[in-house]
């Protein structure tokens, strides 16, 4: 059979075409072991809108709650050929300071309210390749598949770990995105959902450098994190590890968050790509997804985990467009290596490799490396090993596989006096555990993050707290979990006491957990307050008894969720409903009957529905909290008494009825369908839906109030000059309605993200008090773009004292502007003239303005 070229492969599975995500062909008989499964290839009845004009984009009009199963025939597969292949280019524009600076992932640029600089990590990946490159000139075929295979499960002292190959010593892969996971003395970081939540990017690059710091301390090589799946469904039951409902600020979350990780030493994995929404079925469920929407919302913060310079990316366990995510040519290959020109090591989610073929697909390393856990197979190794002595698999791929990943070793210096692993994943009781302090000070960014993270949704004069008199702190999740912090294993249980982190892999165990108990006594005894407590959430005429006579009842809610593989209280992952927890509603009614001045306060995951009582009167004040981690009490401590103006925004909508959001979670089905999970609202999610369908929120995307206000004015727009003439000729295709060419790196070009519009407007404190504001730019295509009627393409942040006034700026790139052209298959500007708006959230705009043409 002659070889088959992996372009074709990649020719096959454009979009542009289909909605399906690889070559539907058939398998062609071959040697295996008798352990390796051969996957038979089925046609696809993937029902995802495509677009063939570049504009239109197919939306339903209505939204249901109710689950329904919809299941797939099968998922296609490559066949068994003989397949080429030719290395990625590797970039060659010449790096020019200042807007594109050469950048050592060790030394990122400053951190920035308006980042204009783009780093370019080109040369020091060029560096690392070119000592990877030597390292394996003199390994064997069977050295540099293990290079590439994981030990299996449990037989290394991390949660994945590859083995030591000639002078390569192997690495260790560790959770979690919030801090590092199964072991000891190290810090439990808010949540992901929690740091978009600040839309401050100075707390966002903080908070990953300590946890890259503390990844380094412990010896890991590779945090599994961050998570940045979009928050599509309100009770997907990770969207609390990622960075919520918007590609934008998940994107810019993720980029700085990478940038602060990998300046702390440790390689960076963005994870799980992609359009892994839900828990439910993850593994047997196909997200079919068009190519627009595609581009243009999931895989955004992927694009700009790579500007970022991430070592690593994690494929999902679903399946994409009837192909699983780890055997899939189209994002794999054609989206992540060519287009994005990402030049890490793609490695498998634990068991999602599927495939022996997905090392042709573009997956780089599978992980743990069995696989089932503790089955003693493998698709990589002996398999592997096999594949590429017949020619099935080429030496040259297998090269790049190799160089790929200690290509990220190198890149991070982590052969420069890296420490050992000191972590023991799966012998918690291990001393070794304890052998390094990771903690250091990062306490400190928790309090912060946790504070700033918060948002105040309603506010009738009870906030902030002034020495009053007495103070009830009414349900659960005030108090101190009943068996300590880690009273579950992964966090997963019915949670006693307050709520810091959901479940899952996505967490770490506590050092220390501080309950808004133990905070708010500590201030009630500096202001001789009389303090208070009924923890308990079931007993409503006692709750409701407490609270009479009290100058203060503040009520303490929850709502959980995790990962799958854990089920709490029938919430296998994703969460059955949006309503509190333990009978949460009925607490605050039960005690806002009895006390007019009822503070609520909620630790979710998520959005909640939380019209049964949020128009009550008695009901004063709502501070959302989120996942606050170690310092949590301390957190909304700092937030109820003033010691914290509230700046947290809204990292989603909270809509009034669960029907009004547009996509729902999908459940059913028997162990060996596999569901069909159609994108059918296309670009339309979370406040786009809202928005286009003129639905009203409880509380818009982007949403939260301060103890004090904020006047915008003076908004200007000017056109910066392009400083990169190397790369004039792309600028000015743009501005003539070209699209971006079909080349490496066309997405993450640099004349397609370096700075193009400046918009520049004051902001006034008008209030008494000290407080920071989060001033947002919302893009508003021409009708015929077809996209949202308000797109977040920016966002900053001001601290003003009062009566001061303050300059601002936000600065737009040519991308921020575009849109995905599915016939063309580039980044192109829509005919027409652009708006922009400038405001306090998605609905909440106080200047306006034109794009210059």
């Amino acid at each position: 059979m002659a070889p088959r070229s992996l372009s074709f492969v990649l020719l096959l599975a454009s979009y542009a075409v289909a909605s399906n995500s690889s070559a539907t062909v058939s398998a062609s008989a071959s040697a295996f072991s008798s352990s390796t499964p051969v996957t038979s290839s089925t046609s696809s009845t993937s029902s995802a809108s495509t677009s063939t004009s570049g504009i239109s984009t197919s939306v339903s009009t209505t939204s249901s709650m109710t689950s329904y199963l919809a299941t797939e025939t099968g998922p296609l597969t490559l066949s068994m050929s003989y397949y080429s292949f030719t290395p990625f280019p590797t970039p060659t524009l010449a790096p020019e300071p200042p807007v594109f600076p050469a950048t050592d992932p060790l030394y990122p640029p400053p951190v920035s309210a308006d980042p204009v600089i783009v780093p370019d990590f080109a040369p020091a990946w060029a560096a690392a390749y070119t000592k990877a490159t030597s390292m394996i000139s003199n390994f064997t075929i069977a050295q540099k598949v293990n290079i590439t295979t994981g030990v299996g499960w449990a037989n290394g002292l991390c949660v994945g770990n590859t083995p030591p190959v000639g002078n390569f010593p192997g690495l260790c892969l560790q959770d979690s995105p919030l801090g590092v996971r199964d072991t000891d003395l190290v810090t439990s970081f808010p949540a992901g959902i929690t740091t978009a939540s600040t839309w401050n990017r100075a707390l966002m690059r903080a908070r990953g450098l300590a946890i890259g710091q503390e990844n380094r301390m412990k010896g890991v090589n590779v945090a599994l994190g961050p998570m940045m799946n979009m928050g599509r469904i309100a009770q997907g039951g990770r969207n609390w590890e990622g960075f919520g409902a918007d590609p934008f600020l998940s994107g810019e979350t993720a980029y700085e968050t990478i940038l602060g990780l990998q300046a702390g030493g440790v390689q960076a994995t963005a994870k799980h790509y992609i359009n892994n929404e839900q828990e439910w079925k993850r593994t047997q469920e196909s997200s079919n997804v068009d190519d627009r929407t595609e581009h243009e919302i999931y895989a955004q913060p992927f694009m700009r985990a790579v500007m970022a310079g991430v070592s690593s990316v994690m494929c999902s366990y679903n399946l994409v467009n009837d192909t699983y995510a780890c055997n899939n040519n189209k994002t794999l290959n054609d989206m992540m290596k060519r287009e994005f020109g990402f030049q890490g090591f793609i490695q498998s989610d634990w068991s999602a490799t599927m495939n022996i073929l997905s090392a042709v697909a573009g997956l780089d390393m599978t992980m743990p490396g069995d696989i089932t856990f503790d089955s003693g197979t493998s698709y990589f190794g002996q398999n592997l090993t096999d594949l590429v002595m017949n020619g099935t698999v080429s030496m040259q791929r297998l090269d790049d596989m190799a160089t790929r990943i200690i290509g990220a070793w190198y890149y991070l210096h982590q052969d420069e006096d890296y420490p050992n692993a000191t972590v023991s994943a799966f012998d918690l009781y291990n001393p070794i555990n304890q052998e390094v302090n990771a903690q250091s000070d990062h306490y400190l960014i928790v309090r912060e993050i946790g504070a700033a993270g918060t948002v105040l949704l309603k506010n009738e004069g009870a906030l902030p707290l002034d020495k009053p008199k007495s103070i009830v702190l009414v349900g659960s999740d005030a108090a101190p979990p009943v068996s300590g912090p880690n009273e579950y294993t992964d966090q997963g249980g019915d949670p006693s006491g307050i709520l810091a982190m959901g479940w899952g892999s996505g967490t770490d165990n506590f050092t220390y957990l501080i309950s808004p108990y133990e905070a708010i006594q500590a201030r009630a005894r500096v202001d001789q307050t009389s303090v208070f407590w009924n923890f308990d959430d079931w007993d409503l005429a006692s709750a409701g008894n407490s609270v009479i006579g009290m100058e203060t009842a503040i009520v303490f809610v929850n709502s959980d969720s995790g990962e799958g593989y854990i089920t709490v209280d029938g919430n296998a992952g994703d969460r059955q409903n949006l309503s509190a927890w333990h009978q949460g509603d009925q607490l605050i009614l039960a005690v806002a009957a009895q006390n007019n001045n009822t503070i609520v306060v909620t630790n979710s995951v998520g959005p909640l529905i939380i019209e049964p009582w949020v128009e009550h009167p008695n009901v004063t004040a709502i501070v959302w909290a989120n996942l606050g981690g170690n310092e949590a009490g301390n957190a909304i401590t700092d937030i109820l008494y003033g010691a914290w103006n509230p700046s947290g925004k809204l990292p989603y909508t909270i809509a009034k009825s669960p029907t009004d959001y547009p996509a729902q979670l999908v459940t059913g089905g028997t162990a060996a369908d596999i569901l069909s999970i159609n994108y059918t609202e296309g670009l339309f999610i979370d406040y786009r839906w809202f928005d286009a369908q003129n639905i009203t929120p409880r509380y818009e995307f982007g949403f939260g109030l301060s103890y004090t206000t904020f006047e915008y004015s003076n908004l200007a727009i000017m056109t910066i000059n392009p400083a990169d003439s190397a790369q004039m000729d792309l600028v000015q295709n743009w501005e003539d309605g070209g699209a971006t060419p079909i080349a490496q790196g066309s997405t993450t070009a640099l004349w397609l993200h370096m700075p193009a519009y400046k918009v520049t407007f004051n902001v006034k404190n008008t209030g008494t008090l000290y407080g920071g504001e989060i001033p947002q730019l919302y893009i508003h295509h021409p009708l015929s773009a077809g996209e949202p009627p308000s797109v977040l393409k920016g966002f900053t942040n001001v601290e003003v004292s009062p009566g001061q006034t303050t300059s601002v700026s936000i600065t737009l790139s040519r991308y921020d502007l575009s849109i995905w052209d599915v016939v063309r298959q580039g980044w192109a500007k829509p005919e027409g003239t652009i708006t922009f708006s400038v405001g306090a959230s998605s609905r909440d705009f106080r200047l306006s303005g034109t794009i210059p043409s």
